[in-house]
């Protein structure tokens, strides 16, 4: 399924406002927090030359979004929901950058992390999100979608239609 979203994006912390308009393809496997994840990991790392990776869930070992830099090397490279210790061992490896941004339970990443090697480990960002705001904007979620979202604080307001929510964003350093 293919949705579209336009996105008011109002990034205090970030100094970026922007008026977003793409479409995000839903892979038949894909469940909307893992989809919802993507589009709201979009927003918080929007910067030009961000993009959903061609392969997204066909291919394991590509990266959920990234920012192809200078002579096609990766300068960021986001991950989705607990991704392995290895795939992140070589993210690090491959990217200056790397980010995660996860629906599910963040202490479950932070012991992977911590039980295996994985290197920059430290350098790592990690996002969470709260799973009833998750599951909330589920519920909302058409074939085409406008959103405003309000980010000021680690909090973040999503405004749709005339309906309000909130979340705060979780972040963690393994």
């Amino acid at each position: 399924m293919l949705y579209r979203f336009q996105i008011e994006l109002s990034d205090v912390d970030r100094g970026v406002y922007e008026s977003l308009d793409f479409r995000v393809a839903q892979h038949p496997s894909e469940t909307y927090p893992y989809m919802l994840s993507r589009v709201l990991a979009y927003c918080l790392a929007y910067q030009e030359g961000l993009e959903f990776t061609p392969g997204g869930l066909a291919d394991p070992e590509a990266p959920a979004l990234r920012k192809v830099g200078l002579h096609n090397s990766t300068d960021l490279w986001i991950e989705i929901g607990n991704p392995s210790a290895r795939k992140l061992h070589k993210a690090s490896k491959a990217a200056k950058e790397v980010r995660v941004f996860t629906y599910k339970n963040p202490e479950v990443l932070m012991t992977e992390i911590k039980n295996n090697e994985v290197h920059r480990a430290h350098e790592l960002q990690i996002f969470a999100f709260d799973s009833k705001f998750m599951d909330s904007l589920g519920e909302q979620v058409e074939k085409n979608n406008r959103w405003s979202l309000l980010v000021q604080q680690n909090q973040m307001d999503l405004t749709i239609g005339e309906q309000s929510f909130s979340s705060e964003i979780q972040r963690f350093t393994p």
